[in-house]
């Protein structure tokens, strides 16, 4: 980070004062950004902002061509790129070079099916290598690339592949999953054969399934190294379509940009986590949540990718940390639940592991409560930095985040990203400190979306994020910025409780709730109840505990004492499980439909839609 002062020409006493320049020069900060990170382009842009108050329409280095594989392809080295380790044990190495061979390869395979840019290809596979060379050989030939992780059912893959039609589907025979071997052979062609537009189907093996006769990623692979050539491309040409949660109807289909993208993540890995060529860079994801294409990027930089497929506590919770371990990862990268469910489950990483290599944490998919920051300096590592990241599907990348200059406080996001407007309103649009608003973002950045898949006019994709906020950015974060300068995510702006006419959010009540021993998770709702909302809090339990009226007590009064009076909820439930979208996140949301009896607009968004019933015509929340 003091590197990128010094290139900027400027002394900054502090990050605020850091980043309160990259706003008010946005377009000299972002032009630093991209000599900074090594950015290259075949023709020169002209501006690194044109039209800047427009949001959205500001245009970012026009006049610029360039190819996302290419950066992430620049070394062609023995050192490694890839690591991939599957679940059952599996591990399997790539050099840059051997990298930049198989690219090739395929890339010649879509050549030869004419895939050009603008064209869709479509991943349904794992975390594995394969997945990473499909897309960097999609975005050599200037082509879109879009991803589901193969836990997806066939409703939820036609609702994202049939919006956008692909002509190339690279999908797997199946995967494991908590010692389960999983076969998708079925779904995949019930799928292709339901959208017209697939040319093609290239399937990876994991386990040994491939349909007989069948064009496989294996046998394209060839002994030769032919030329792999990088189509160059606008800044702001589509790279990737991301998919929305679908919860609330079909998914959106967000586009984001070749240049966009890759600044940002450049940005973020490169000044924020301060990654360097000789890091070891893990996060534990699906190819279905954007953590993978951040976690892509990473080559740009030339570090090696520790991919890993599977659950992160089979055969045993330290899984992860044994692969820390073995892997000698530096930064390491997980979900806010995994580090509660380590807490929970009373694993002390400090005296199992070594984690020698380890000097940054990230978590994000949900806020980090301020007990998990003391377990991972009390029980996991103290000389790291433990980074909560939040961003989102929507911008590929993180309004919030940590930075290497600025201390940790616990339960707060370190800091805004540099460049990035960010902000908390009221409801009147008016910027507040220490007080809960949404969260927003005032002025354009690169990796906004292009916009989403056709969507005329862009009138869906302006609804979503400037309807409430004319020109400004709404995230849908019910979000505050503390004393520290730091932020705490409340939770979703749509989900917030409203008691009395006093707004809380649902993250406040989970950090209390993690905290007591038996519960294992917990989600809440609003219930319209008596022309008011009544706030009612559903809990799963560990293994042999029941929800006894002293334990209901003992959640209450952690809940009083610890947040407030109005908090406490008016009924304490026990359920079997909790619905959650594919990528793991708890769905508000449907609960609230299910327990008013309005239908749920879309289940198969669900990882476990059978879930909903456990919440169906309960007698409890009837009187």
């Amino acid at each position: 980070m003091a590197d990128a002062s010094a290139a900027c020409g400027r002394d900054f006493p502090d990050y605020q004062a850091l980043h309160a320049w990259s706003i008010e020069q946005r377009g000299e900060f972002w032009q630093q950004v991209w000599l900074f990170t090594g950015m290259s382009s075949s023709t020169p842009y002209t501006r690194a902002l044109t039209n800047p108050d427009a949001f959205p329409g500001a245009r970012w280095f026009e006049g610029a061509r360039l190819n996302y594989a290419e950066h992430l392809l620049r070394y062609r080295d023995d050192r490694p790129a890839l690591v991939s380790l599957l679940e059952t044990g599996q591990r399997r190495e790539l050099s840059y070079a051997e990298l930049h061979r198989q690219t090739a390869h395929i890339a010649m395979t879509l050549a030869g099916v004419g895939i050009q840019a603008g064209d869709r290809v479509a991943g349904w596979l794992p975390n594995v290598p394969e997945t990473i060379i499909a897309m960097l050989a999609t975005a050599s030939r200037g082509a879109v690339w879009c991803s589901c992780s193969p836990d997806f059912g066939v409703a939820g893959a036609l609702d994202r592949f049939g919006q956008i039609e692909p002509k190339v589907l690279f999908a797997c025979d199946g995967y494991y999953y908590d010692g389960k071997t999983i076969s998708i052979v079925d779904k995949v062609r019930e799928v292709a054969n339901l959208v017209p537009s697939i040319r093609l189907i290239v399937w990876v093996s994991i386990l040994d399934q491939v349909p007989s006769d069948s064009c496989t990623f294996a046998e394209l692979i060839g002994d030769s190294t032919p030329e792999l050539q990088f189509d160059q491309r606008p800044f702001a040409d589509p790279l990737f379509i991301m998919f929305s949660s679908g919860t609330t109807g079909k998914p959106k289909c967000i586009v984001h940009s070749i240049g966009g993208t890759l600044i940002q993540h450049l940005k973020e890995h490169q000044l924020h986590t301060d990654l360097k060529r000789i890091d070891h860079l893990f996060f534990f994801t699906t190819c279905g949540w954007m953590m993978w294409n951040w976690l892509a990027s990473g080559l740009a930089t030339g570090a090696t990718l520790i991919l890993y497929d599977g659950s992160p506590f089979y055969p045993d919770p330290t899984q992860l940390l044994n692969i820390a371990d073995n892997e000698r990862i530096s930064i390491f990268g997980v979900s806010a639940r995994y580090l509660s469910a380590l807490d929970n489950a009373g694993i002390v990483p400090r005296d199992s592991h070594q984690l020698g290599a380890l000097r940054t944490i990230l978590s994000t998919g949900s806020p980090l409560s301020a007990e998990s920051f003391r377990y991972v300096y009390d029980r996991f590592k103290q000389d790291v930095q433990l980074a909560s990241i939040s961003g989102g599907t929507d911008l590929i990348s993180c309004f919030v985040l940590g930075n290497p200059l600025s201390p940790v406080w616990a339960g707060e996001l370190q800091s805004a990203g540099l460049g990035m407007a960010v902000d908390v309103w009221d409801d009147t649009g008016q910027s507040v400190r220490e007080q809960k608003g949404e969260l927003v973002c005032t002025a354009a950045f690169p990796s906004c979306p292009i916009g989403f898949w056709n969507d005329a006019n862009d009138e869906k994709f302006k609804r979503t994020y400037f309807e409430r906020f004319p020109g400004v950015w709404a995230q849908g974060d019910f979000a505050e910025i503390t004393a520290n300068g730091g932020f705490i995510i409340h939770g979703r702006s749509d989900a917030v409780l409203n008691p009395g006419g006093v707004r809380i959010g649902t993250a406040e009540i989970y950090r209390q709730v993690e905290q007591i021993a038996e519960v294992m998770e917990a989600i809440c709702v609003g219930q319209e109840w008596q022309d008011d909302t009544r706030v009612v809090l559903f809990v799963v339990l560990n293994d042999g505990f029941e929800l006894t009226e002293t334990l209901k007590a003992t959640i209450s009064d952690q809940i009083r004492q610890h947040a407030s009076p109005r908090h406490v909820p008016a009924k304490v439930i026990q359920v079997r499980d909790i619905p959650r979208t594919l990528s793991g996140k708890i769905v508000e949301l449907a609960v609230r439909d299910v327990i008013h009896n309005r239908p749920v607009i879309n289940a198969s968004a669900l990882a476990n839609p059978e879930a909903l019933e456990h919440f169906r015509d309960l007698e409890e929340l009837s009187r």
